[in-house]
């Protein structure tokens, strides 16, 4: 039997037009809805056929022998990647953060389709030179980035993976009861939750409770350590607020959920994707022993 070729795996979400014509049916009733509301459906279809031009580019670009696969961002937590494979996100530097929870050591190409909207801070691979960093990806070659991910372990064995970020807190953003334990110090807290943040997601939401709460932590993209922020500690006689960010390594962050429903722990921002929190619960989050291993070059 013939040793199986290298397989490319592109990863894609819907643009704007897809999502209006899966909301309205037919491009007449999309072009009605936005003409109605002062807007026009020819940018939002220009968008489009400009990222579908990229994609057919880039799907063009892969070694004639190797294999194809495509799955959308909304499939990504039921498609089965191989050990093997090369992942190819076309799209926003989220689509990364997105892909990497489901992966183990497999490269990931970002390819940046509209440099004009997307900063490109983790889509930097230009599609004239995808060609290129295939091969080089699976020949050793590369420029690899091994970007740190966030781990959340709970009591039961479960486990959430991210490149950005993890939540801990209620699924509504309200009020969320916990203990948390640090570098030998304990606090029972009340808070609109907390996260748990890598070198690479404290460009994101991190970054916007660094700058509000003056407690920013400097993180290496590939440092082996992570960083928790507290969001809005509420002080009483059963809470404080001594503990509201902090750098954590091995020995991570153990959280203890006081919430009689709704906690929640989540990844990335998917929150449909989520592990339930309730009282008397476990988590504790650190740096995760995977990394996302980013091919630039």
């Amino acid at each position: 039997m013939a040793a199986l070729t290298h397989r490319a795996v592109f990863v894609i979400r819907e643009t704007d037009y897809e999502a209006l014509i899966a909301r309205h049916a037919t491009s007449g009733q999309a072009r009605f809805f936005l003409e109605s509301r002062g807007q026009k459906l020819e940018d939002v279809v220009e968008r489009h056929e400009r990222f579908h031009a990229v994609l057919s580019r880039a799907r063009a670009s892969v070694p004639g022998e190797w294999r194809q696969a495509l799955v959308r961002r909304a499939d990504l937590d039921r498609f089965l990647f191989a050990a093997d494979d090369v992942v190819v996100a076309v799209g926003q530097d989220g689509l990364v953060a997105n892909v990497a929870k489901y992966l183990g050591a497999q490269p990931v190409i970002g390819v940046n389709p509209a440099p004009d909207l997307y900063d490109g801070i983790l889509v930097r691979v230009a599609v004239e030179r995808l060609g290129q960093v295939l091969t080089a990806s699976v020949n050793g070659a590369a420029q690899v980035e091994r970007r740190t991910m966030v781990k959340a372990v709970l009591d039961h064995g479960e486990t959430l993976f991210a490149l950005n970020e993890i939540f801990v807190g209620h699924r509504s953003h309200q009020s969320a009861r916990y203990r948390v334990e640090a570098a030998g110090e304990a606090e029972d807290q009340s808070s609109s939750g907390l996260i748990v943040a890598s070198g690479t997601g404290v460009t994101g939401w991190a970054r916007s409770i660094a700058e509000a709460t003056h407690l920013a932590l400097p993180l290496g993209t590939e440092e082996a350590a992570v960083g928790y922020w507290v969001r809005e500690p509420f002080p009483s006689v059963a809470s404080g607020t001594r503990l509201r960010a902090g750098k954590l390594t091995d020995a991570g962050l153990l959280v203890t959920s006081r919430m009689n429903d709704g906690g929640v722990v989540f990844a990335d921002g998917i929150e449909q994707d989520f592990l339930a929190f309730e009282w008397g619960r476990q988590v504790r989050l650190s740096p995760a022993d995977r990394t996302l291993n980013l091919a630039i070059g």
